[in-house]
């Protein structure tokens, strides 16, 4: 598939925490970029987008969207050959249609646009490894106890890790809108927990919450024996430049560095910023995290809990070294400036 670099590319959510890097590396190629967001004028929102722009000689121009809106993406799309569709909520704590909705609709709606507009040729989807699996106990049904692009979660609901449900929904809608039409080709970025400083000086990822819990002394008695996929937030752009641009990329792509525990998160943290910062020491037990945890933290269930903790993550990243050429940054560094961000904004 020849695609055309010298024509603009547009960009969903393109306030969020992971389309702030991938606009970052379009605009450093010198590539033209349709922001789509709710309010153009907002300039609390999208200096820190401006600001790359005039420092890559990039040109940037936003457009007016909403992701329940039908075909409030159709002037951000015109003339463009890619789409990247990264929009959806991932802030710990929302009710359960609030990720459901914009993530089943808002898929909608953006490839409907997508169907009517005959440049584009190519849409990258920004899914998650919660589409391949919902709980880390769900591994073990895997072979070899690691899941790949050929998994799929099965057992996310509604009432139960909803915003896994709302990912699985959106991914297999955008697949079965793509399976209906042969205009445009669909390739999704499935990545596991993204780390890594942002752009913005507003973030709502989860991610930057669960830094904050770590090092606000929340769990200084202890923290969970919790363990998850990670990867660094750049990594996540560089797939999905590569996933737009090269020609052999195609179907799901595992984005995921390696396996981290709570506590060795909290050990890279005192190893990097000193002992004396109330940094978790020691993991508690499963049944007391299992008790307590949904009373501190309304956010987790015990059914979650129990499903997660003490049970190991494990997942096949292969394809993301062959097929996108990815070559992932070291977690740690991850990790560190994340927190140092949060350092120099006196959180």
């Amino acid at each position: 598939m020849n695609i055309n670099k010298n024509l603009p590319v547009m960009v969903t959510g393109a306030t969020g925490f992971v389309a702030g890097w991938i606009i970052k590396k379009l605009l450093e190629n010198q590539i033209v970029v349709h922001a789509a967001v709710r309010d153009p004028k907002d300039e609390n929102k999208i200096s820190h987008l401006k600001e790359l722009a005039k420092e890559n000689n990039g040109i940037i121009k936003f457009f007016k969207s909403d992701l329940l809106q039908d075909n409030s993406y159709k002037n951000a799309m015109d003339g463009c050959e890619i789409v990247f569709h990264t929009a959806s909520p991932f802030t710990l704590g929302l009710k359960s249609h609030e990720y459901v909705e914009p993530a089943l609709k808002g898929t909608r709606n953006v490839l409907n646009s997508v169907n009517s507009t005959p440049s584009v040729k190519k849409v990258i989807l920004t899914s998650s490894v919660v589409a391949i699996i919902g709980n880390n106990i769900d591994c073990q049904q895997s072979p070899n106890n690691t899941p790949n692009e050929d998994t799929w979660n099965t057992t996310s609901t509604l009432d139960h890790e909803p915003y896994g449900y709302s990912k699985t929904l959106a991914e297999k809608e955008a697949w079965k809108i793509n399976k209906n039409q042969n205009q445009w080709k669909l390739v999704v970025i499935n990545p596991s927990f993204v780390m890594g400083p942002s752009l913005s000086n507003h973030s709502t990822s989860g991610t930057h919450q669960i830094i904050q819990d770590i090092a606000s002394g929340k769990m200084k008695s202890g923290c969970p024996t919790f363990e998850i996929g990670m990867v660094d937030v750049r990594d996540i752009a560089t797939a999905h430049f590569n996933a737009a641009f090269m020609d052999n990329s195609e179907g799901r792509n595992i984005i995921s560095n390696r396996t981290v525990k709570f506590i060795e998160m909290s050990q890279i943290l005192r190893n990097k910023f000193g002992e004396n910062l109330p940094f978790p020491k020691k993991t508690i037990p499963k049944i007391m995290a299992v008790l307590l945890g949904p009373i501190f933290d309304k956010s987790f269930t015990r059914k979650s809990l129990w499903r997660n903790l003490s049970h190991p993550w494990k997942i096949d990243n292969s394809k993301s070294k062959l097929s996108l050429n990815i070559d992932y940054l070291p977690i740690e560094k991850s990790i560190e400036e994340a927190y140092q961000q949060h350092i120099d904004k006196q959180h």
